[in-house]
């Protein structure tokens, strides 16, 4: 891989660099406490130019659990997170890719209701965006009152509360509206590897899971092709910096389980935004810096490299091969 060229990072709208923003230490596993770590990735906001800090990516010895150390203070967040964020605005995506999503999510969804038994009674989406999955439930035939959101944008939370859902702008970790036993299904898409504790948050929605009641967590995989080609820093998975924990199998695995759910099953899904990213990054941030080249791997405008890479991890998810996105589904015993 070509050496990065760290003197085309800062903005390229004007001649003024992204601010330096305040850090916390995160000198612990969040998995298993040790603080015996050793250094790993690192690498710059590629995708956004929020902030100029180089962040670093450790990797626990004790159980091979991987975060960001140190990581965004709270009072940077809304640095790193944008009003342009693409999770609060899907309208920078392609119509052609927005559709596709579609057809991926719906597959997702019908293979987690399999695996849960069919609509349940109770459900809650937790990052639930602007709540595709909610109204997926709705078609089914469940009441908009029994589908719960969390989400952490007042306006779009506003909006789900005006179609009729049970939504809330709270994060997950210190949310205390739901009780023990309460849902028969809650989903995470995406979500876990931006949480300051998953353990924590694990723990939490387990506990707000009826007995028998499923949890299906999708993430980043860090035992991935990908991920091992642009290990350096430039693996669309890292998002730096606003992935704070990255999961492997065995590590999401030993998460569930330590908080007592019986892990049934993980799949591994499409990264394709991820390759497309880690090729951008790596050519647009290139000595000499190719900039014209690497939108062509823009993930929210290039049609043509998303399908070819979409196509790919399927191929490559069907024979058995572990992809750069796996979801997990465990169950909280009867």
């Amino acid at each position: 891989m070509p050496e990065l060229n760290t003197a085309v990072i800062p903005r390229e709208i004007g001649d003024a660099s992204p601010p330096m923003v305040a850090t916390t230490d995160a000198p612990a596993c969040d998995l298993c406490g040790s603080e015996d770590a050793a250094d790993g990735a690192t690498g710059y906001d590629y995708e956004l130019l929020t902030c100029s800090n180089r962040w670093r990516f450790v990797v626990c010895r004790r159980c091979g659990h991987c975060w960001l150390n140190p990581r965004p203070a709270a009072e940077a967040l809304p640095v790193i997170y944008p009003p342009t964020y693409y999770a609060y605005n899907y309208e920078r995506i392609s119509a052609i890719a927005r559709k596709g999503k579609e057809v991926l999510d719906a597959g997702k969804l019908r293979s987690i209701l399999r695996i849960s038994g069919g609509t349940p009674a109770r459900y809650l989406d937790v990052g639930c965006g602007d709540g595709r999955y909610l109204e997926a439930m709705a078609r089914r035939g469940a009441p908009r009152s029994s589908l719960s959101g969390l989400e952490l944008d007042d306006t779009v939370v506003a909006g789900l509360r005006q179609r009729g859902f049970d939504a809330y702008r709270e994060p997950v970790e210190s949310c205390s509206r739901f009780g023990d036993a309460t849902f028969d299904l809650i989903t995470m898409f995406h979500v876990i590897e931006h949480v300051a504790s998953p353990r924590a948050t694990v723990e939490r929605m387990a506990g707000w899971l009826a007995p028998g009641g499923v949890l299906a967590i999708e993430t980043p995989n860090l035992d991935s092709l990908d991920a091992r080609l642009f290990a350096s820093g430039t693996w669309g998975g890292f998002h730096i910096p606003r992935h704070w924990h990255l999961f492997t199998p065995a590590t999401l695995t030993r998460m569930l389980e330590s908080v007592g759910l019986e892990v049934e099953t993980i799949r591994f899904q499409t990264g394709h935004a991820f390759w497309m990213y880690s090729l951008h990054h790596q050519l647009r941030y290139a000595d000499p810096p190719r900039p014209r080249l690497a939108r062509f791997f823009d993930p929210f405008s290039s049609v043509p490299p998303l399908v070819l890479f979409t196509a790919f991890d399927r191929a490559r998810a069907s024979l058995g091969a572990k992809t750069s996105a796996m979801l997990a589904v465990a169950r909280r015993p009867a």
